[in-house]
């Protein structure tokens, strides 16, 4: 087998090892560095590494009595740091292995030198563990060591040796060569770290799923003791008053989702009659203007309604200054019209910012078409109808269909800053609804179930609308 030959296949495992290891970063269960039961369950490696802060949280009076030493802390904060930067090294190798041979040698350089200061640092863990062992209280601090350890050194041993036969079979790059790489491998890692991050925020927290079979409370222990299979699920049922809960949340969802889609033609409308605008300081401002409230928080939104609306307000100041009220009115109390004022808010904060989709699809309209509507003797607002209009619709249908597929999904702080005693029963929404049940109350197991059902049901109305477009209109999105 040539050498080339040997490299590509050395670099599969190469690879998924890398990979693999990556992903151990974040997984609480497979931390290296949870030495003690002190350290809270739900610490990664990554945050053992970049958050000394995390790591210690629970061990201020271990320090003060002496049970366990700073030094320890310090000498196992460090060595999963460095365990870390090892380990984000060879996943950075094994990018470059896609390259030519001076990408290869510098990623093979940079596992080398990762995989070899990872092991080294594995010996500071399991230093920090016989110290934290060796302490006179040690049902105190629970010393504990992790199986996946051994797994994690063997796996840095076998990329280390797979590394240096590497940089042996590659050889050093010809002097002057230039790094080197395919165009569809450069794309890919540009995609790479979008990848990355939809898998952290979107997939990972998929593993949470699991607390629906499970008697669980906060600071329990996931055991066979406590799993109770579908329970939780059947709890949805057979108990009247959150059976009644989730009937009224969904009403209040459904119905505001209902008036967003309903009105989601308006951003089209506000950016077809904003390209309009033949004073280009004019149209800047407006869309300036527009666009920032998207970047003011839902809490200083808030703020800004409650010096409009509350009882010392501006308009019950300026009311009772006129002599037409006789005390001012708290109109954020009322639990009147509240779909409608959640809908008004959301479009003034979001208007502009919605626009900017279809401000950037007009500039993408083939001139051509406006010129060829004016010989035919087409007005503005036929060439708005007849031309601007068609033209967007692709990108209304594909925002239609992904609104449609989120219509369970509200958001969440809307609603709860603008919630009070009276227009609970009116804005409670499902998102605002599994945060009270399981935050506040503490019905994580319940909480989860809802969420759960919340994420098969959107992905089944994202199924059927995508098929609905792909009869009538020939297009899908997924």
């Amino acid at each position: 087998m040539s050498k080339d030959k040997t490299t590509n296949v050395l670099y599969y495992p190469y690879r998924i090892i890398s990979i693999f290891l990556l992903v151990t970063l974040f997984f609480p269960g497979l931390n290296v560095a949870r030495i003690s039961g002190m350290i809270g369950r739900s610490t990664s490696l990554l945050t053992s590494g970049f958050s000394y802060g995390n790591l210690v949280a629970n061990f201020g009076r271990a320090f003060k009595k002496g049970w366990v030493l700073e030094s320890t802390m310090h000498l196992l904060n460090i060595s999963s740091l460095i365990i870390c930067i090892g380990i984000i090294l060879c996943a950075v190798g094994a990018c470059f292995s896609l390259g030519n041979r001076k990408c290869r040698f510098t990623g093979n350089l940079l596992t080398a030198v990762g995989t070899l200061a990872a092991v080294v640092s594995m010996s500071g863990i399991w230093k920090a563990y016989f110290q934290i062992a060796a302490t006179k209280k040690p049902s105190k601090v629970e010393p504990m060591f992790q199986d996946f350890y051994y797994v994690m050194l063997i796996l840095l041993i076998v990329l280390f040796i797979n590394a240096v036969v590497q940089l042996i079979l590659v050889g050093r790059p010809v002097k002057g060569e230039k790094f080197e790489m395919e165009t569809k491998f450069k794309l890919f890692l540009m995609f790479l770290p979008f990848i990355l991050l939809a898998f952290v925020f979107s997939y990972l927290p998929l593993w949470g799923w699991r607390y629906a079979f499970f008697d669980y409370k906060s600071g329990d222990t996931l055991s066979m003791e406590n799993f109770v299979g579908f329970k939780w699920f059947g709890q949805l049922v057979r108990n009247k008053s959150t059976t009644r809960d989730i009937l009224n949340v969904m009403k209040n969802t459904l119905a505001m989702s209902g008036l967003g889609i309903a009105t989601s033609w308006l951003p089209m409308a506000f950016a077809i009659f904003l390209s309009e605008i033949r004073n280009s300081k004019f149209r800047r401002f407006v869309q300036t203007f527009t666009t920032i409230p998207n970047f003011i928080s839902w809490v200083l939104v808030f703020a800004i309604a409650f010096c409009i609306f509350s009882t010392d307000g501006f308009i019950s100041s300026l009311m009772v200054n006129l002599g037409i009220w006789t005390e001012g009115k708290n109109f954020l109390m009322s639990g009147s019209h509240t779909w409608l004022k959640m809908l008004l808010w959301g479009l003034w904060k979001g208007l502009g910012w919605s626009a900017i989709i279809y401000i950037a699809g007009i500039s993408g309209i083939d001139q051509q078409l406006y010129e060829a509507a004016t010989v035919d003797g087409a007005g503005r607002f036929q060439k708005m109808w007849h031309v601007t209009v068609p033209g967007l619709m692709p990108t209304f249908y594909v925002l239609l269909l992904m609104a449609v597929a989120g219509i369970l999904s509200n958001g969440m702080e809307q609603y709860m800053v603008f919630e009070n005693s009276s227009n609970t029963a009116q804005i409670m929404v499902l998102d605002l609804y599994v945060y009270k049940m399981g935050i506040v109350k503490g019905a994580i197991p319940l909480s989860t179930v809802v969420g759960m059902l919340k994420s098969v049901v959107s992905v089944t109305l994202l199924w059927i609308a995508n098929s609905i477009s792909k009869l009538l209109r020939g297009e899908t999105i997924v």
